[in-house]
């Protein structure tokens, strides 16, 4: 907008240059090397104005670009985060999904290892109690034979002769 306003002044101020540098080129009169350096400047001055005029639209437009590319890469670096986010969690439920494996497998091992435990004490239990009939049948027969000879002894001693009694 300022620069259309600029760019009008600058268009009736070439038009009066080139109609100075017109007659100042003519052979009729000597130019100095004053006005060359007035007319070079002003000439260095006209050509950036244009030169600026000419690309400020298009470095805008590729400002606006630029912008436009940085928030959709930005918007693009949310999206991957979440998606790293989501590949993450989906890992996590793998590795608690492979220790819920790993837990059943260890308590079906200690259910296994607790039915062996009930089997053997139940056979020690049987064992126990074997022993027991044994050595209480050890006892009751040791005891009888200790008997049977006390009877024997007994039986001998009454068969032993004995002295008669003189009345």
């Amino acid at each position: 907008m300022e620069h259309s306003g600029r760019d009008e002044e600058r268009k009736s101020e070439d038009t009066a240059d080139v109609t100075e540098t017109d007659s100042s080129l003519s052979p009729q009169e000597p130019t100095l090397p004053e006005d060359i350096a007035f007319d070079c400047g002003h000439a260095v001055e006209k050509l950036t104005d244009g030169f600026i005029c000419h690309y400020v639209p298009e470095l805008k437009n590729s400002k606006q670009t630029l912008q436009e590319l940085t928030q959709n890469q930005v918007i693009l670096l949310d999206t991957l985060d979440q998606e790293i986010t989501k590949f993450k969690e989906c890992n996590s439920l793998l590795d608690l999904n492979l220790l819920f494996t790993e837990a059943k497998v260890y308590h079906s091992k200690l259910v296994n290892i607790r039915k062996e435990m009930i089997l053997i004490h139940d056979k020690t239990t049987k064992l126990k109690r074997r022993a027991l009939k044994l050595q209480q049948q050890r006892q009751k027969e040791a005891l009888e034979r200790e008997q049977q000879r006390e009877k024997e002894l007994e039986r001998e001693r009454q068969l032993i002769a004995k002295p008669a009694k003189r009345a």
